[in-house]
């Protein structure tokens, strides 16, 4: 008999589920484990979860053919992304380490509604050899259909988030109409819920915050009070020591401290990752006036606001106006000559070569001759790369350099302290101005000679100018103190948030740091910055 003639002999291999161990038949058991979630944290959610867990614990321990492997169960967590839900996350990790063969889940939505986490998770679980087994829908993802129906299904439960998502977003938005209150107090320096959800004052934090208002406006910055605060060893709304001047700017700017309240500051632009985005402008705002007791009076919040404003202006002032310096004379107006004074103007030169080439040359030179002057011109780029030195020795020995701007800072503030001060300067104007008064009564009353209350008259006028004229002398003075300060504080703060040193000049980064450049010869320059301090190149 040929072999083509050979009947074939097929043999079914069982599914083998005993084990021989020293010869001793031992059962296999599947090691089984179970997903629970709810996504809420209300009462009979809890009450669902409870007894999600207790189901899968009694089911897996009921099948003689099964090991519990653990239950795995996550509470009060969204179900749009696993991101943040741990125990899940645990769950994947103990399959990818072999010790689940089996999951249990409710549902399709209790394990995912992001289709793409889903098929993720599945297809993983599945690649490992490890089923999940979807009591609801009937779906194990180990057999033929289940992929398919995953897809078909796991795309119903991404609808149905995006329809819960809508529908919140709803009921919240019909909220904000009729004036009800979505407002998180928990991180809320001075404020408490009541019974009702109504805001309600809490004293002693409210001290806080007046503090932080009345100080502001007393002129000091946001970083001052933040190291006030620190210093009496007040703590933060959550018990922190350490307060940061941005807290403090939040705290000026907050509407609620004057009993008002913003809704929908901010807005959810993606239901699955529930991503939040600042509102500006892009969905509607609901302002409740009159809200909730307030801590400090709308008109001290407007001074604070109109104060923001001001301080804003005066740094950009010193800062400088990005747009303004991006013009192609970035050294206008900040050149002068070492000779006679004069500053330096911007000129182009045509060589032989039919390239242009710029220089800076002295005004006197150039309108009356080198008898008037006799400087020399200096190419721009020379000057641009001197300044990108003179940066780059400040930036390597910023520590150094910052510990002596700041001591200069004391010289300014300490800088005729010993001199009338303004405060003796006020009192002895006002007690003139009663010397006059009384001068005047007697007058009215004929109990003093014409000619005494003429000298009189002449002497107490005289004095209250001149001391007038030293109280507008003194609050210059004052003034230009404080603008150097900030002028100074604003070179701390550049050269402390500057991650790395400079490769080619930067025109805004020159006028916040450069008062003028003085040329003493074509390669020998004076930095002059806006603290006062001079740096030679």
């Amino acid at each position: 008999m040929s072999k083509a003639a050979t009947a074939k002999k097929v043999v079914v291999v069982p599914v083998k589920t005993l084990e021989v161990i020293d010869g001793v038949q031992q059962q296999v058991k599947k090691r089984v484990a179970a997903y629970c979630r709810v996504s809420t944290d209300s009462e009979e959610q809890k009450e669902s979860y409870t007894n999600q867990v207790n189901h899968y614990t009694k089911h897996i321990q009921s099948n003689s053919e099964w090991e519990m492997a653990d239950i795995y169960a996550d509470e009060g967590i969204t179900g749009t992304n696993t991101k943040n839900r741990a125990n899940f996350n645990r769950m994947i990790q103990d399959a990818r380490n072999g010790k689940i063969d089996l999951i249990l889940v409710k549902s399709i939505s209790r394990f995912a509604r992001n289709t793409l986490d889903l098929l993720k998770y599945v297809r993983e679980l599945k690649s490992l050899g490890v089923a999940v087994l979807f009591e609801r829908e009937n779906i194990n993802t180990l057999d033929t259909t289940g992929e398919v129906l995953l897809t078909i299904l796991s795309s119903l439960a991404q609808d149905e988030s995006r329809n819960i998502s809508e529908n919140s977003r709803w009921g919240i938005l019909r909220g904000f109409q009729n004036g009800k209150v979505f407002c998180n107090t928990t991180r809320f320096l001075g404020y408490d819920k009541d019974q009702n959800g109504e805001l309600v004052i809490n004293e002693k934090e409210a001290e806080i915050v007046r503090r932080i208002y009345e100080e502001y406006l007393e002129g000091k910055s946001c970083e001052a009070i933040a190291k006030g605060l620190m210093r009496d060893k007040i703590k933060t709304v959550t018990g922190g020591d350490r307060w940061w001047d941005s807290s403090i700017t939040i705290i000026l700017t907050n509407e609620k401290y004057y009993g008002a309240l913003l809704q929908q500051k901010t807005i959810t632009v993606d239901f699955l990752t529930h991503k939040r985005i600042k509102n500006q402008g892009q969905e509607q705002q609901y302002l409740i006036e009159e809200n909730h007791e307030p801590i400090i009076s709308k008109e001290m919040f407007e001074a604070v606001k109109k104060e923001k404003e001001r301080r804003a202006k005066l740094k950009s002032n010193i800062l400088g106006d990005r747009k303004k310096y991006s013009s192609k004379y970035p050294l206008s107006s900040k050149v002068f000559c070492g000779c006679c004074g004069t500053n330096f103007k911007r000129r182009t030169w045509n060589s032989n070569s039919a390239s242009k080439k710029v220089v800076w040359q002295c005004r006197t030179y150039v309108n009356e001759g080198k008898d008037a002057c006799d400087s020399k011109a200096v190419d721009e780029h020379v000057l641009q790369d001197a300044f990108v030195r003179v940066f780059n020795r400040m930036y390597d020995n910023k520590d150094s350099f910052i510990r002596t701007l700041k001591a200069n800072i004391q010289t300014i503030l300490s800088k005729r302290e010993d001199n009338e001060p303004l405060h003796e300067v006020e009192q002895n104007i006002e007690q003139l101005k009663m010397d006059l008064k009384a001068l005047v009564n007697l007058k009215l009353r004929n109990q003093i000679d014409d000619d005494v209350y003429d000298e009189e008259n002449a002497r107490i006028t005289q004095q209250l100018e001149e001391l007038r004229q030293n109280e507008t002398m003194l609050r210059k003075d004052h003034e230009q103190k404080v603008h150097v300060k900030e002028r100074i504080n604003e070179i701390i703060k550049v050269l402390t948030t500057r991650q790395e040193s400079l490769e080619q000049f930067d025109d805004s980064l020159f006028h916040a740091l450069v008062e003028k450049i003085t040329i003493l010869s074509p390669a020998h320059f004076v930095f002059t910055l806006k603290s006062g301090m001079e740096i030679t190149s």
